[in-house]
């Protein structure tokens, strides 16, 4: 089991190909901005059993600001959800702070896997080149229905081809 640390927020970083998590440790504070220049995204979460750790999210969207401008996909992720009689901050809250600082907003559970996927197509949705593709590759699909042929008898020699 792990213990968390009181403020205890990630903070992530896509530089693609390579995925940081700096686990909102202050010891990788002065990391933080070569990372940030190089950055296509940055993921901002917060425990949302801990006040503090969504306190701290302003100020981590705004160190990615700082050092990317409007150039950057920043989503903010309310973590922890399984622990929902834990929660301190709600989602209209989460979903409210987003909306002022004009950034993504997603609820997960690492724990369980609740919405990751959906944390991570959400962000690929929102890459440039993206939008386009969106509704386009629902068109591109084609439906494979495999059905079992009905079995052959199998010949002396072991082979029923």
């Amino acid at each position: 089991s792990s213990t968390f640390h009181p403020f205890l927020f990630h903070f992530i970083l896509f530089l693609l190909p390579s995925l940081w998590d700096t686990a909102g440790q202050e010891r990788f504070r002065s990391l933080i901005p070569s990372y940030i220049r190089d950055s296509t995204v940055a993921v901002v979460v917060y425990d949302i059993t801990n006040v503090n750790s969504f306190q701290q999210t302003t100020k981590w969207i705004d160190d990615v600001r700082t050092e990317r401008g409007s150039d950057v996909i920043i989503m903010l992720v309310g973590n922890k959800t399984d622990l929902a009689d834990k929660r301190q901050i709600t989602t209209e809250e989460g979903e409210q702070r987003a909306k002022e600082l004009n950034v993504l907003f997603i609820e997960t559970s690492a724990k369980t896997g609740y919405n990751v996927k959906q944390l991570f197509r959400r962000v690929a949705a929102a890459l440039p080149g993206m939008e386009s593709t969106q509704d386009k590759s629902r068109e591109d699909m084609i439906d494979i229905k495999l059905e079992k042929t009905p079995e052959q008898p199998v010949s002396e020699g072991g082979c029923s081809c």
